[in-house]
């Protein structure tokens, strides 16, 4: 019995277009990141007094996780900010 096999796909070059909400994810992420440093936190720190996981601060930070906006606010009171800073 043979085996019928794929031939490779080819690629055109052309990259799907990129999501802008990927951008404002990451600056968000960017900017929490930098605010803590400021205040001299570590994620683990941050994350205790928000009673998150280390791990869903770490993938905020990277533009991995769209957090609520109630999460957004406590990063904000967390950090000594108002969401309106956290969100520049």
């Amino acid at each position: 019995m043979s085996v019928m096999r794929r031939a490779p796909r080819r690629t055109t070059g052309k990259r799907p277009p990129r999501d802008p909400r990927q951008d404002v994810l990451r600056k968000l992420g960017e900017r929490v990141r930098a605010l803590r440093h400021e205040r001299g936190l570590t994620q683990e720190a941050l994350a205790d007094s928000l009673d998150l996981s280390i791990a869903y601060v770490s993938l905020i930070e990277r533009g991995g996780r769209n957090p609520p906006y109630t999460t957004v606010v406590a990063l904000a009171l967390a950090l000594g900010v108002s969401p309106r800073d956290i969100c520049e």
